[in-house]
């Protein structure tokens, strides 16, 4: 249109040929351009010429659905407006005139703007002395909510919607230039899949899922009408009060209107009219609290993908923009977790630990070669709710404080800005690979004494001798001579104090970084530094703080043989149109992994890893026992890992793996982190895992791990 100028009187004329005409030409004319009468002729042409010449049309926000790895289980949406587009031959023909027969019978008719409409208003409102009637036809309302929507500023919103006589020449005049532009089934699905139907429901896909949880296409005469009916006054009109009488009025004037129209049979139109009201109304889910509540736990696994998502360049500029793009930009999210796998986790996880604990039990599976969480299970609800939470005795104060259990939205595995927990031995991991990397083979001995005094320098404290840091072992049957398979499968601390002295306390924790960790307190950070990583000899007993996905995603990547894959919660995602979400010339949801480890070093790890759960090293000799052999015992299949307890049993920690997956579990306080475990449940992580990796894994084949070569073997 702006490529065809016109004059003031062009644009009259363009209103005169739309079908303003005889008679009804001044008076119509006069109600919309009486606003521009008291201006004079040269500031009401000014005002008329300002006018937008084309319609400006945004694409209206549409919810976002996020699937379990089925492709099925709707795990939640995210919307600001809930609205799916849908085309007009997904609808159902009554909803379409239903619609027409409601909102603008003479639809099919005018070009834009309704002669008779307008002379009918006029008249209406010079008898009311104001705006009793607004002559709106169908297209214009379209306009309307197509500058509502286009809107940048609240000014500009108000202006859309406003009463005033302005707005309405504006309306006329776009929707004309609508009307040349687009057709009437153009205009009508765009109409239905902006009008608002009450109930936070934009559009008519929304609209049939909140008040008859079916598709449109679906949607029964009387249905069709009863949402007809809303577009006027959603509040006024709403069927799901007690008091059904305007709901009914409204849609069986509808249908009044559609037998008039020829649109109905007068059968169907007596039948329809007797027809009670019946409702089945959904309440959709929005964000991760509104999971549905038997699911209520896989609303950590959300928040982990919130967080995820507000990472991702794909999305946005920075995180505003990407959570605003979550929430309008119709994506299809196809997640990794698997429904399946998330019951076997929470059935092991809960038989531990109840809800009602003040002691957090989790756990986080992962699928080596992809990075893919398939499960992120823990002893909570994902809940705002936190008024029934109970309270446990801190030992800060006498009368206790009230911990955020069993009902929290605190990351408790992974995601967002929580440190996590003190990962203990688990650590040691990140010495053993440091050290293979450098070419010191799995046979490395030391002798392994009941306390060892330690180059490293520390503060004075029980674990101190003199200036230096001497740590003793959890029991006198670890003196002598370790290796890596011994002093591993047994959790030595006295030998890997040693090997980590050697290989330089600095490449341990320069591996942990490799491998996925991230330091999030302020004494981590200021560890982790160049200046200080090398005189952090207790780094490799796990002082530092991990989260499950962390963890889990370490001896993921051993799985892997050495192939580390950033932890992804996600396996598709689709744009509106279907196609694939692309950054960079990349799927967005496709695997991130790249070779952080040699296949030799990762296989050599993996064979002392094998000495912790009671499986046996292929290599070398395990001395005789293991930490964690119930796991293999539990398990009856190749399986790997490391347990890891801190000083006084704070945490108790258990990672394991087999080719096939990986998983973390963790029991502590996340409240209270001097709340003691205690040695009653040092062992629960152990068996949450090779249950879970049982159950998860059963019907599939036995994979056997490859062993390493001698190079690093003697």
């Amino acid at each position: 249109m702006t490529s065809r100028r016109l004059t003031v009187a062009g644009r009259v004329a363009l209103l005169i040929r739309a079908g303003l005409i005889s008679g009804l030409v001044i008076s119509g004319l006069s109600y919309p351009l009486a606003a521009l009468a008291g201006m004079g002729v040269k500031a009401g042409t000014d005002a008329l010429q300002a006018m937008p010449e084309e319609l400006t049309e945004v694409p209206s926000a549409q919810t976002t659905y996020v699937y379990a790895n089925d492709g099925k289980t709707l795990l939640t949406m995210f919307y600001e407006e809930h609205r799916k587009q849908t085309a007009l031959k997904q609808m159902s023909p009554y909803i379409t005139k239903a619609i027409v027969a409601s909102e603008d019978s003479r639809f099919y008719e005018h070009n834009g703007v309704d002669a008779k409409g307008v002379a009918r208003a006029f008249v209406a409102n010079q008898k009311a002395g104001g705006v009793s009637q607004g002559a709106s036809t169908l297209t214009m309302q379209y306009v309307r909510m197509a500058l509502r929507d286009s809107a940048r500023t609240p000014k500009e919103a108000l202006e859309a919607t406003e009463q005033t006589a302005a707005r309405k020449l504006r309306e006329m005049r776009l929707a004309i230039e609508v009307e040349q532009r687009l057709g009437k089934g153009q205009i009508l699905e765009r109409y239905l899949n902006a009008a608002y139907f009450g109930h936070r429901a934009y559009g008519i896909f929304a609209a049939s899922q909140v008040f008859f949880s079916k598709p449109p296409k679906n949607l029964t005469l009387t249905e069709a009408a009863l949402l007809a009916g809303l577009v006027k006054a959603p509040s006024a009109y709403d069927p799901a009060t007690k008091d059904q009488r305007a709901a009914k009025q409204r849609r069986n004037y509808v249908i009044d209107q559609m037998l008039k129209m020829g649109s109905i049979t007068s059968e169907q139109a007596v039948s329809a009219k007797r027809a009670k009201i019946k409702l089945k109304l959904t309440a959709p889910p929005n964000d991760c609290v509104s999971i549905a509540r038997k699911h209520n736990d896989w609303g950590f696994f959300c928040d982990y993908f919130k967080s995820w998502w507000r990472e991702q360049p794909a999305f946005g500029r920075n995180t505003q923009e990407r959570e605003e793009n979550l929430r309008r930009g119709g994506y299809r999210v196809v997640t990794t977790i698997d429904p399946k796998i998330q019951g076997y986790a929470m059935e092991h996880v809960l038989k531990k630990e109840k809800r009602g604990s003040p002691f957090a039990h989790g756990q986080v599976v992962i699928q080596p070669g992809t990075g893919r969480v398939l499960s992120m299970a823990v002893n909570r609800r994902y809940s705002l709710d936190q008024k029934g939470n109970g309270r446990h005795s801190d030992w800060r104060t006498e009368s206790g404080t009230k911990g955020n259990y069993p009902n929290t939205v605190n990351p408790l595995l992974g995601g967002g800005n929580m440190a996590g927990y003190q990962a203990g031995s688990t650590f040691k991991i990140f010495t053993v690979l440091a050290a293979l990397e450098a070419g010191m083979p799995l046979s490395t001995s030391y002798y392994s004494p009941e306390r060892f005094y330690s180059q490293y320098i520390t503060a004075p404290g029980p674990a101190t001798c003199g200036t230096h840091w001497c740590p003793k072992n959890s029991s006198k049957s670890m003196t002598g001579r370790q290796n890596m398979w011994s002093g591993f499968g047994k959790s030595v601390n006295t030998y890997f104090v040693q090997l980590e002295q050697r290989v330089g306390a600095a490449k341990a924790v320069k591996m942990a970084e490799r491998l996925g960790l991230r330091w999030r307190t302020e004494v981590d950070k200021q560890l982790a530094t160049p200046d200080h990583a090398n005189g952090w000899g207790a780094f490799t007993l796990g002082v530092s703080d991990a989260t499950p996905v962390e963890m889990a995603n370490v001896f993921a990547t051993l799985a892997a043989e050495g192939k580390y894959c950033e932890p992804l919660p996600v396996m598709s995602i689709r744009n509106p149109d279907g196609s694939h979400a692309v950054h960079a010339g990349k799927l967005v949801a496709a695997p991130r992994c790249h070779r952080e480890l040699s296949v030799n070093v990762a296989r050599a790890a993996t064979d002392a890893a094998r000495c912790v759960t009671g499986y046996g090293s292929a290599r070398g000799s395990c001395g005789g026992w293991g930490t964690s052999e119930m796991v293999h015992a539990t398990l009856g299949r190749p399986v790997a890992g490391k347990s890891g307890t801190t000083d006084g049993n704070k945490t108790a920690w258990f990672s394991g793996y087999t080719p096939q997956l990986a998983a973390s579990a963790f029991v502590a306080d996340p409240d209270n982190p001097e709340h003691v475990v205690g040695t009653s449940r040092g062992t629960i992580s152990k068996f949450t895992v090779a249950q879970t990796l049982r159950d998860a894994l059963k019907g599939e084949p036995k994979k056997k791990f490859t062993p390493p070569t001698e190079k690093l073997t003697w």
